[in-house]
């Protein structure tokens, strides 16, 4: 994992989003130990606070799980949950507006479709 963020965006959403990676690239495997605050935050340099409220966010969204006493775990359905949402994510930030602008230049959803369709074959 680099070490590298984004000034744009909160660090707790970076960590988050790192773990995310690590679960969708399978380095990190469903039902396996993530590291813990403390850990995140000496390998990041940053404020276990802040890599606690990232981790708390993946909790909320039961991507991580709290065994009391022993660490956070990945949840037997991160991965599709994951997916799910950023899935949702991508329909947002590049579906909507790729189809707004397109309808702005006069491209109809079948040329869009025929762009894509050529693109896979080069």
């Amino acid at each position: 994992m680099d070490h590298h963020f984004d000034d744009d965006k909160p660090l707790f959403l970076q960590i988050a989003e790192r773990i995310e990676e690590s679960i969708l690239d399978g380095s990190i495997s469903e039902g396996e130990r993530i590291p813990s605050t403390n850990e995140l935050a000496k390998h990041y340099q940053i404020n276990p606070a802040t890599a606690g409220k990232g981790i708390n966010q993946l909790v909320d969204q039961e991507i991580i799980y709290k065994k009391r006493g022993i660490g956070m775990f990945v949840a037997e359905r991160a991965r599709t949950i994951i997916l799910k949402k950023r899935q949702s994510e991508f329909y947002d930030e590049y579906i909507i507006p790729l189809k707004a602008e397109a309808k702005k230049l006069g491209i109809s959803t079948s040329a869009l479709i025929q762009f894509i369709k050529e693109d896979e074959e080069k």
